[in-house]
């Protein structure tokens, strides 16, 4: 139970401190609402969530079949320093993130397309999401397929509640023409986020050989 409540906790982590740095995939949300209203969200998250869907696949078949210490050990360790960068990007950037007028940068961007194929075509063609789930996502997911399937599902549906609860959270205020948080609780939760990832990639650095031993 306790390892399940850590991939919960994790993959919520994981997903609402992507989701808060502004990016092209929030733009889309905020520009495809102002035009259709709250369900904009819901309908983004599911063109995301079919193409986390495919690199979770991915990742499961690779681990499934080539999985052993050196490689658990490479992989934790390379995820370990992606997920401390990443961290501390985010506590770096913080407040300049909270501070981006996010509503004049949807409005330049072109929300023409469905909003379907807006999450895809916004994750798809994110290197930062790629090089994510490459390096610090396979090293969490392949933590959480040793604790057994139910650790991976239970890390992703926290992921995915993030992702789903903060996007339509976004639609439903800017569909009413309001700002969704304060700026300065926007930088307070960076913040916090930004910390949790950090100790999280310290955790994977100092126990990578942890790791690799439990097969």
């Amino acid at each position: 139970m306790i390892e399940l409540i850590k991939a919960l906790v994790l993959g919520f982590t994981v997903g609402i401190s992507a989701a808060l740095i502004p990016g092209p995939m929030m733009f889309a949300t905020i520009g495809i609402s102002m035009k259709k209203g709250w369900k904009a969200g819901f309908y983004v998250f599911s063109g995301h969530a079919l193409v986390e869907f495919a690199i979770f696949l991915l990742i499961l078949m690779g681990a499934a079949s080539i999985i052993d210490k050196s490689i658990i050990s490479f992989v934790a360790i390379v995820g370990g320093v992606v997920m401390l960068l990443f961290g501390l990007v985010t506590i770096k950037n913080a407040k300049k993130a909270s501070g981006t007028d996010i509503t004049a940068s949807a409005s330049k961007l072109n929300a023409s397309s469905g909003p379907v194929s807006a999450g895809i075509l916004t994750s798809v063609l994110n290197p930062t999401l790629i090089i994510w789930w490459l390096t610090a996502g396979s090293a969490i997911i392949l933590q959480e397929y040793m604790a057994g399937i139910f650790a991976v599902i239970t890390f992703i549906i926290g992921h995915w509640i993030a992702d789903l609860g903060f996007l339509v959270a976004v639609s439903s205020s800017f569909s009413k023409g309001k700002n969704l948080i304060s700026q300065r609780t926007h930088e307070k939760v960076l913040y916090i986020c930004g910390g949790f990832l950090t100790i999280f990639g310290f955790w994977f650095l100092l126990n990578y050989n942890d790791l690799s031993a439990m097969i």
